[in-house]
């Protein structure tokens, strides 16, 4: 099974309660992290990392010796990651804008495009609390779209293992490759008009999806109840509440894990689990 930690903003908690919800499972699971621009379940779960694997990618460039700058490179490009200035006899790559695709290289006539592999970032592997798998993801400083380095990461989801997913917030391009294929989304959010409104977004997404999700809200008691009433109006299951304390946030701040300091959670998390389990038989 797959689940998805995600959240339409950041900071209300989702990775506490991603690496719980892991560690609650123990050996029945394995966390992915997939925040991969800023990714931080290592901290709270201590992997001891065994393998780093690089990823590259194919970056387009041109010889200019073949080139006639007719344009069609330019024409394919629906990312507008390629300019042919033919007054000058110039062609410019914005690598930022470049998804690899090789459509530029394909239409080529001249075949005075080539591509080059580049280093986009790294997937590390290891063990995590000495029980469960830790695979994590790392976009390589100044790189632009993190797809590729999630891509890469999910490769080694095993359909024999609960596969932890933690998203990066928002409900851009990199967080709806990470959902992808998920059996559920956990969104979890906060009581506060922004938790809410950035709530509704996530929600959105996962329905277009087609991916059935549940709520957890987190720091439940310091804000208003507006979140369950639009869960009660959406039908959206609240699989959890945390209410607001001090020792969370101080443990969080040291990267304790909340497990480690309530472990009544251990069963709570458990009950989640069966929650999402009974919530999928009856999709069935």
């Amino acid at each position: 099974m797959n689940i998805a930690i995600a959240s339409g903003k950041g900071g209300t908690g989702k990775t506490l309660i991603a690496t719980s919800l892991s560690l609650s499972l123990g050996k029945d699971s394995q966390f992915l992290d997939c925040d991969v621009e800023e990714p931080n379940g290592y901290i709270f779960l201590k992997p001891e990392i065994k393998k780093i694997e690089k990823i590259y990618v194919p970056k387009p460039k041109v010889d200019i010796s073949k080139c006639k700058f007719c344009g069609l490179c330019s024409k394919v490009c629906h990312y507008n990651a390629i300019s042919v200035i033919k007054p000058k006899n110039k062609v410019l790559f914005f690598y930022e804008l470049c998804h690899s695709c090789g459509a530029c290289s394909l239409v080529c006539p001249e075949n005075a495009i080539y591509e080059e592999e580049e280093e986009k970032g790294t997937v590390e592997i290891g063990t995590a609390n000495g029980i469960f798998s830790f695979i994590q993801g790392k976009l390589k400083i100044s790189e632009a779209s993190p797809t590729p380095i999630i891509k890469a990461v999910k490769k080694y989801i095993l359909k024999d293992k609960i596969n932890i997913i933690d998203v990066s917030p928002g409900v851009s391009c990199p967080v709806v490759e990470a959902i992808k294929g998920a059996d559920f989304c956990i969104l979890v959010t906060e009581p506060t008009p922004f938790g809410l409104n950035d709530l509704i977004l996530a929600v959105e997404m996962t329905k277009k999806m087609g991916i059935p999700s549940g709520i957890m809200i987190n720091r439940s008691d310091i804000g208003d109840n507006k979140v369950e009433e639009y869960t009660k109006k959406e039908g959206i299951p609240v699989l959890l509440s945390i209410p607001f304390k001090r020792e969370i946030a101080v443990s969080y701040s040291k990267g304790v894990p909340l497990v480690n300091i309530f472990p009544e959670y251990i069963k709570k998390f458990k009950e989640v689990f069966k929650k999402i389990e009974k919530i999928l038989m009856n999709r069935k």
